[in-house]
Formats: structure tokens, sequence, C-alpha cells
């Protein structure tokens, strides 16, 4: 997963820079070790640990926004789906063989078939979705009012085609890969800081470890949250799952 290396990536990138400061310090020439390049490099730091929290900051609200968001559009896609289907049945028996599709499609929805890899379209989906359609489109009202119920129907069909590919739009992740590689570069250099003349003991390696490995994972979880559809944080298909629950009523 690319969740799982970007967060395997920061911790290496940021173990090293912590580690590899704590230990290569005593090598550096005796003009380097000095108290003034010391207080010099931690106010850099300090510029840097306030731009790295405004990022940080941005990349999880900008995450959190983005799940709530495709979050709302599940629901509403599912309501769509349940209107659509009360319209076939407000149709009469002409409209069964398009209800039919309707739930097949419904049904593949709920499993959590959204898009194939790489975000594109899933191809069963959208054959499922063509095949709704024409079998609408060989609807034949005659009368109203099967005439008004008709446009309506074809209505709701485009809302949700229109959803549809909504859905599949936003299932790639919106956080730009530069940004995150300029995150991890601060944060080195902050890292690096740390281990700038820090005691050389188990106590201070494990720590070092440690935060390594929580901000590795508190940015996996940003981008996973960033990616809705994949990974352990991943939007409920339980809308979808009632919806086929109603329709197959």
């Amino acid at each position: 997963m690319n969740e799982v290396r970007i967060a395997v990536f920061v911790f290496l990138c940021l173990t090293g820079a912590s580690l590899g400061a704590l230990f290569f310090y005593e090598k550096l020439p005796a003009h380097q070790r000095q108290d003034d390049t010391h207080n010099v490099m931690r106010l850099i730091a300090n510029i840097f640990v306030v731009m790295t929290s405004l990022v940080l900051g941005l990349m999880i609200s900008s995450a959190k926004g983005r799940f709530d968001a495709v979050n709302r559009d599940v629901h509403s896609y599912a309501t769509g789906l349940i209107l659509l289907d009360r319209m076939l049945v407000l149709y009469g028996p002409e409209a069964g063989d398009a209800r039919q599709r309707l739930v097949a499609y419904a049904q593949r929805a709920a499993n959590g078939h959204w898009t194939a890899e790489g975000g594109l379209s899933d191809k069963t989906s959208e054959r499922l979705l063509q095949e709704i359609g024409t079998s609408l489109r060989a609807l034949e009202p005659r009368a109203e009012p099967q005439l008004s119920i008709w446009n309506d129907i074809r209505e709701q069909y485009r809302k949700v085609l229109e959803l549809r590919w909504s859905l599949v739009e936003q299932a790639e992740g919106s956080i730009p890969r530069p940004l995150v590689l300029m995150l991890v570069a601060w944060l080195m250099l902050i890292f690096a800081t740390f281990g700038f003349r820090a005691p050389r003991n188990a106590v201070i390696v494990t720590s070092f470890v440690a935060a390594a490995t929580l901000i590795g994972g508190a940015i996996y979880l940003i981008v996973d949250m960033d990616a809705p559809f994949e990974g352990p944080i991943q939007i409920s298909p339980a809308p979808l799952q009632r919806a086929l629950t109603e329709m197959r009523q």
C-alpha cells in the first residue's frame, strides 16, 4: 500500500536523522560543537517546528474535510438510489427489468466496488448503470401519470450518474506528494537538531525511535484518510447496504 510505504519512509528518515546526529556528533570538528553553533541550530529548528505544526494542521484539516464530504456524498448517493427505485415502483410492472438491474448494481456498490485500480471506474458497475439507462429508454409511457413519472425517473437517473462519477473522481488522494516530502525534510532537520549534543544512552535512542514511529503513524493515518475508499479508515458502506435492503422489500 502507498500509505504504508510513506509511513516507513518517514520513520526511516526521522530515525536516521536523529540517530545520525546523535552518534556522529563527537566526530565533528571542535569549532562545530561549540555552544553558539548549538544555539543557532535550535533557533532554526524552532522556526521549522512552527511551520511543521501549521502544515500538519493543514493536512489533518484537509483530509478530515475531504473524508466528511465524501461520506456525505455516499449518503446522498444511497438516498438517490432508493428514490430511483421507488419511482420505478410507481411507474408500474413495465419497469421491472430496470429495477432488477438497479438492485444488482446496488448490491455491487454495497460490497465496496467503487473503483478499479488506479482510481478508474469499475467497468462492471459502469456496465450495470448503462444497462439501467437502456432499460429506462425502452419504456414507453402511455399517458399521465406515467409520463410525468418517467420524466422524474430520467432526471433522478441523471443525478445518480453524476453522484457516482463524483465519487469515482474522489477515490484518489488530494494531498500533494511534494508537500509530504517537504514536511519530512523539515522533520528531519528538527530531529537532527534534537540529536545534536544529546546524551548517548538507551533512553534517548528509544525516545527517538518511538517519536519517529508515532509521527510516521500519524502521517500514515492522514494519507489514508485522504483516500476514503482504501486502507483501514474507509467510508462506511452502511448507507448503501441499507439502500439495498430497502430495494429488496
